[in-house]
């Protein structure tokens, strides 16, 4: 009798090999703003600390994502913007430049009328400044760490509208590049994917750690000191990367 039990049978039952996902890229930036695909990507701190990054993202913790050494060579702390608050906004300001910025998806910002902040982008990273905005409502002169933590609170929820806000302000929104960190490897990117990645809304604050003195830019030694004294999480744009991949997302 038939049964479908030969050897045909078999084989057209048997799972399809998978075929070898070949290895992520990393981008760099040309100076003209143009992305280069360069060498294989690679975990770098681990796959632990982007599970540890989203699970303290989740949480409202911020932590330290550090960039290729051959691309800016710096360290940023980055939150979920829905979890700013005055506490760590006073953080954030006390250790990094202050120039407090928050990552948002393109679709977002041109739903709240915020335009590039020039028409031609100088920037050696092309990073992708808009206007500045405080919040309208319940803000004094904006630049307060409260202040700038409801500014942030209000750019993440999905309900605020372009009335919502005044034009300029004391934060610095960034449009990130559809597709993220597997497109650009800037901050920009790391913030809004750790942040919806960890279930938050795709809002990331970032700013950039700078060394004790606060004269320099913290280098990757000092940013590991840094996290292990602040008990933070650190992990690099590399790991979130190859993180995406590894799970298809």
């Amino acid at each position: 009798g038939g049964g479908g039990k030969g050897p045909a049978a078999a084989a057209a039952a048997a799972p399809a090999k998978e075929a070898k996902r070949p290895a992520p890229k990393v981008i760099i930036e040309k100076g003209s703003g143009e992305l280069e695909p360069t060498r294989d990507a690679r975990w770098v701190f681990g796959r632990e600390s982007v599970e540890k990054a989203l699970a303290d993202i989740a949480a409202g913790k911020p932590v330290v994502v550090v960039d290729d050494e051959d691309r800016e060579n710096e360290g940023d702390l980055i939150m979920a913007a829905e979890h700013a608050s005055p506490e760590t906004m006073a953080f954030f300001i006390r250790y990094t430049s202050g120039v407090i910025c928050v990552g948002m998806e393109a679709e977002r910002l041109d739903e709240l009328n915020l335009r590039q902040m020039v028409s031609k982008n100088e920037d050696p990273k092309a990073t992708a400044f808009t206007v500045t905005v405080d919040a309208k409502d319940d803000v004094s002169t904006g630049i307060s760490a409260a202040d700038r933590a409801l500014t942030l609170r209000k750019l993440a929820d999905g309900k605020a509208v372009t009335g919502d806000f005044c034009r300029p302000g004391h934060i610095f929104p960034l449009r990130a590049r559809k597709g993220g960190v597997m497109v650009r490897q800037g901050h920009t990117e790391a913030s809004v994917d750790l942040s919806r990645l960890a279930g938050c809304a795709p809002a990331g604050v970032l700013c950039e750690i700078v060394t004790e003195d606060s004269v320099g830019m913290a280098r990757l030694p000092e940013l590991k000191e840094f996290a292990k004294k602040h008990g933070l999480v650190l992990t690099s744009i590399e790991d979130i990367l190859m993180y995406r991949v590894e799970e298809g997302l």
